[in-house]
């Protein structure tokens, strides 16, 4: 019986390593006929956003690409395999961790809200800022931060990426 669960758990924890490290494949940009036999719209110009608000979309756009697999839609994880972000102690003990464990992944044992969670953790994006904006938007989405709480990317430039774990996309 015990075999069975261990053996389901590395199963489910393999089909959710190998969705959340998508596809890779390239998209079709090919046109039909009837595509191109439309007139051209006018193309409507919209001033690009920067600052906060862009980090922020940029991190909820990681989160449901690669986060939500294992974390969830509302970040509360999967008991016994996967740790909540939401109204989680761990990471907001150390925000540094969190963007540190973002670039480079973790296999360390952990304790999230009482619980412990053994499960591995695949780097999930390439760049401190993307690692910043992702944990940003898990901080101000899940834990009530304010904008003012909000990690600053000058003080996280200093943590290093291990180029062996930055992952394929």
């Amino acid at each position: 019986m015990k075999k069975n669960k261990i053996l389901a758990f590395l199963t489910v924890l393999t089909v959710v390593f190998f969705a959340a490290c998508g596809g890779g494949g390239t998209a079709d940009t090919s046109q039909t006929d009837q595509e191109e036999q439309q007139p051209a719209q006018e193309e409507v110009v919209v001033e690009e956003d920067s600052g906060l608000k862009a980090q922020l979309e940029l991190g909820e756009k990681i989160y449901k690409e690669k986060c939500i697999v294992c974390h969830q839609a509302d970040a509360k994880g999967i008991k016994g395999a996967f740790p909540p972000l939401a109204n989680a102690d761990y990471v907001v003990a150390d925000l540094r961790r969190a963007v540190a464990q973002t670039l480079n992944g973790s296999h360390e044992e952990m304790v999230v809200n009482g619980e412990t969670f053994n499960a591995p953790m695949t780097p999930q994006v390439k760049t401190i800022e993307e690692a910043v904006s992702v944990i940003n938007f898990v901080l101000k989405e899940f834990n009530g931060y304010t904008d003012d709480q909000l990690i600053k990317l000058e003080d996280m430039a200093d943590i290093e990426i291990n180029p062996m774990t930055i992952p394929a996309q």
